[in-house]
């Protein structure tokens, strides 16, 4: 299997978290391509996420595109291995739909705050990066998981809540020192995704509206009309058949359904990195 045979099926395997990284390493890749031909300033125009209230109104996708979209490496670098480490906790004990959920919805209430802020700032700027809904997921594990242990390098064992803790106040020693945008979101975040678990624990599941609309456009963009069942009524006496003795229908379950049930199985418990390669090629041909 070739390497991009493997990312692909990688990509097609893995759940919400990979996929996010593997959207936001792809726009990086494509924003380099063309700011290389000179469009660069005006992609960052249309895409990236503005102070100003009436740029907002006019480009209201900006909302959610700034959260897909780094300009430096190390900067994207920085925020995939946190998102791959806060998701993996957050997936510990969440389902899929609500990590996806969470991770719009936060990225939406932190570029809201970052507008209102430089508004009451008296500011304007922009802002990229996803750190604001990745500070949401971190902080709704450790709001759920509060003493969950965590092995750190040089470190050692810590609880959830106080790495997480460290983390929301270095935002807010940094605030007004620099890149007070960026620490705004990272607040917001972090607050977002506090009151997504408190609403989630008395049953309000925010995540919910989220799976309700993206539902609801793959059932247009798909054009199927579900058809009404017809019930017809017969009226008739059928012919009396000689009584036979019942036959023991047994269906095998096909076997190669089963290996990749088994599989899948596999990868749901200890993730994509556990399968051998011999699973990786079968896997690979199944999907074809």
């Amino acid at each position: 299997m070739g390497f991009l045979d493997e990312l692909k099926l990688q990509y097609k395997m893995g759940g919400f978290e990979q996929k996010i990284i593997y959207w936001n390493v792809g726009i990086f890749l494509v924003i380099l391509l063309v700011e290389a031909i000179g469009f660069g300033p005006f992609v960052q125009q249309w895409v990236a996420l503005s102070s100003v209230p009436e740029s907002l109104l006019l480009k209201p996708w900006t909302l959610l595109t700034y959260a897909f979209l780094h300009f430096r490496f190390l900067h994207l670098l920085f925020n995939m291995l946190v998102l791959n480490f806060a998701g993996r906790l957050f997936l510990t004990f969440f389902s899929q739909k609500q990590f996806l959920g969470l991770y719009l919805l936060s990225a939406i209430f932190s570029g809201i705050a970052f507008v209102v802020g430089y508004y009451f700032l008296g500011a304007a700027s922009t802002i990229v990066g996803a750190s604001g809904a990745i500070m949401a997921i971190l902080v709704a594990t450790a709001t759920y998981a509060p003493h969950m242990n965590l092995r750190l390098l040089l470190i050692g064992n810590v609880k959830l809540w106080m790495f997480t803790a460290v983390v929301v106040a270095i935002d807010l020693i940094q605030i007004f020192a620099e890149n007070t945008g960026g620490h705004i979101a990272h607040l917001a975040g972090a607050f977002f995704g506090f009151v997504f678990i408190k609403l989630l624990q008395s049953g309000t599941d925010l995540s919910k509206m989220v799976t309700f609309i993206l539902d609801g456009v793959s059932n247009l963009s798909s054009g199927r009309k579900k058809t009404a069942f017809k019930k017809v009524h017969r009226n008739y006496n059928p012919p009396r058949r000689p009584e036979q003795k019942p036959v023991s229908r047994i269906v095998t379950k096909d076997k190669t359904q089963q290996q990749i049930d088994e599989i899948l199985d596999k990868i749901s418990k200890s993730g994509y990195d556990s399968l051998t390669a011999a699973e990786k090629e079968f896997l690979f041909k199944a999907g074809k």
